[in-house]
């Protein structure tokens, strides 16, 4: 059975070009699925599973208390396996087909006031190499609002410091995001001695080093920034994806169409980036109701 799992990995690499990330979310969705099948169910094959053995195992994840989030990619990921196999006719019937997700209630964004960002943003104000490029990554994620993974995965050939645009690119499409003055200063100052300072390798094309002079990780920049909203005395939780939403967020509310910020946060659906605006809304609408004589 892992087998074929292994297969459709490797047809959805081939065929819908998916990311490290999403193949890895599928192949560990669905080990788990295959463990429940044969431990529990005693299954040996797929062709061997009904619609009520994948429901049981839907049940079983709620059993055990699973984020609703990780039911549905669950699911999401078994749809994908068995449409598959029945394409490749390693089954007879598509047994998945009918599962239903469960309603996940949408989140409100975390965003920052323009308050809080900017002194986030003063916190790494020494000249040592470190200081320096903490001062870059932070000013550059929050002038373009890419995502932290984008962010590290960075590399020199990516920066265009006199025309003032980074290129990203992403499993689907190349984008070109451009950046302002305060970025535009980090990044010079950085790239003139710091990341020198830092790498290890001077011949490497990655962006930002570690402190081994190495690339730096998602944990390692989460460190960063907890770091700096501490020292800021900032009390809510930010995270890297705070500062992309207060990006998106703070250029809607000054007037940007969602159709640029759609492109620049790389979202596939406008529909994702229309939150924002919703959002900017019900703030005025609070503003409204707090402020005006007859509300």
């Amino acid at each position: 059975m892992e087998n074929q799992i292994d297969a459709l990995i490797e047809f959805l690499h081939e065929t819908k070009n998916t990311s490290k990330n999403t193949e890895l979310s599928y192949r560990r969705d669905l080990i788990k699925l295959v463990a429940f099948l044969q431990n529990d169910l005693g299954k040996k094959t797929f062709d061997e599973v009904t619609k009520e053995d994948l429901e049981a195992y839907v049940a079983h994840m709620h059993e055990q208390n699973a984020a609703p989030t990780s039911i549905s990619r669950s699911i999401a990921s078994t749809k994908a396996l068995f449409s598959f196999l029945k394409e490749k006719n390693i089954i007879k019937n598509d047994v998945a087909s009918g599962l239903k997700s469960p309603k996940i209630e949408k989140k409100e964004p975390s965003i920052m006031s323009k308050k809080d960002v900017m002194l986030l943003l003063e916190q790494p104000s020494g000249n040592s190499p470190k200081q320096i490029r903490d001062k870059a990554m932070l000013e550059l994620l929050y002038a373009t609002g890419i995502r932290v993974s984008e962010l590290i995965g960075l590399k020199t050939t990516d920066v265009n410091l006199a025309m003032g645009f980074i290129m990203i690119h992403d499993s689907h499409k190349e984008r070109i995001i451009p950046f302002g003055t305060k970025a535009k200063d980090a990044l010079m100052k950085y790239l003139s001695g710091a990341r020198d300072a830092m790498l290890e390798d001077k011949n490497s094309d990655i962006l930002f080093a570690n402190c081994s002079g190495e690339a730096m990780s998602r944990q390692g920049f989460w460190k960063i920034i907890k770091y700096y909203a501490k020292k800021a005395g900032i009390e809510a939780d930010i995270t890297p994806h705070t500062l992309r939403h207060s990006f998106a967020a703070h250029l809607v509310e000054n007037g940007a169409d969602l159709k640029s910020v759609q492109e620049m946060l790389g979202h596939s659906d406008i529909s994702t980036t229309q939150i924002y605006a919703n959002l900017t809304q019900s703030r005025l609408r609070d503003v409204y109701n707090k402020a005006h004589p007859r509300s």
